[in-house]
């Protein structure tokens, strides 16, 4: 795979390109933006036309140096990535001591930090040198979906090039002529992707599909009085935290949908495409105030999930606040 064969992300492509053909990269670009999107796959397409024996401005996939970078064995070309929680202050060491040398075979030595939010602070701190003092030779691409939880003074000294979430007609391409979804399907999982190539294949997942219809059956078989419902609901919720995460998130595109359904009148934009009937009763019987509450109270949820809040009280202050 080279830049041509990639869709979307026309934007950050031409930066990149225009860097190589006027020999003007900087020592370190930081690559942002939801996950799922391609920020790694765009990364190892930059590295790989960097070493490119061609010399244009894209990777031929032809010479032995993109041939190497495809089998992920290119020696100039390394990603760094956590183990266990962190990336660690051994590995950026590591990657100091090999930086203070020629690329081995390539024209640059390209160290992709993937996840670079996860850097612990001695890390962090030791990489800021490398950032404060560049070398020619070597070039740095921290990745991450979260920039903020890097440091300024690390945001500072990078090219940042964010990317945006992939049109829905790309995300529905892509599951389709590249992985082999069938169409219909790859449109609807498409819509409920937010944008996310990554997060499409994810929700491809038989067990989350079955996750989603049940989660959107509870809501439509919950009614004002209902209380026994809600607590069967609650108790649905509460599970191992990666399957809470999952269904917390299909309440939030629930309630989204609902909230761009009475906004617009417009059936077009929403998730949840096989659930229009669902979507169209709930929004006919909830106000705004009442949505946008329940959307708060969802994000609310996740952040204190994250933080290790009482799961049980945390889920039940939830779903207090739920315009069910």
């Amino acid at each position: 795979m080279s830049f041509k064969d990639i869709l979307g992300h026309a934007k950050p492509i031409g930066i990149l390109q225009n860097a190589i053909q006027h020999n003007r990269m900087a020592h370190a670009y930081l690559f942002h933006g939801m996950a799922g999107v391609g920020k790694l796959t765009l990364a190892l397409n930059f590295a790989k036309a960097l070493n490119c024996l061609q010399g244009a401005s894209d990777a031929c996939d032809c010479c032995i140096s993109c041939i190497k970078t495809d089998h992920r064995n290119h020696p100039d070309i390394e990603m760094i990535e956590a183990e266990g929680q962190y990336i660690r202050i051994d590995a950026v060491k590591d990657l100091q001591e090999r930086m203070k040398f020629k690329p081995m075979e390539g024209k640059k030595r390209v160290a992709i930090l993937v996840d670079a939010d996860r850097l612990n602070n001695a890390a962090a701190n030791a990489l800021l040198k490398t950032l404060e003092e560049p070398s020619p030779a070597n070039i740095l691409i921290l990745v991450t979906d979260r920039p903020y939880q890097l440091p300024i003074t690390i945001l500072s000294r990078c090219q940042q090039i964010r990317f945006n979430p992939l049109a829905q007609e790309i995300v529905t391409t892509l599951l389709h002529e590249r992985f082999s979804v069938e169409n219909t399907q790859a449109g609807l999982l498409a819509a409920a992707s937010g944008g996310s190539i990554g997060k499409a294949l994810d929700l491809n997942r038989e067990a989350y599909l079955t996750l989603k219809n049940e989660v959107l059956n509870f809501i439509a078989g919950i009614s004002a009085d209902s209380s026994l419902h809600r607590l069967t609901f609650l108790r649905f919720l509460s599970d191992d935290k990666r399957d809470i995460m999952d269904k917390l998130d299909i309440l939030r595109t629930f309630f989204r949908d609902v909230l761009i359904l009475r906004e617009t009148g417009r059936a077009e934009g929403l998730m949840h495409q096989d659930r229009v009937d669902q979507i169209t009763a709930f929004a006919g019987k909830r106000t705004t105030g009442d949505i946008l509450t329940a959307i708060r109270a969802i994000d609310s949820a996740e952040r204190r999930l994250i933080q290790n809040t009482n799961k049980s009280l945390t889920l039940e202050v939830m779903m207090f606040k739920l315009a069910l």
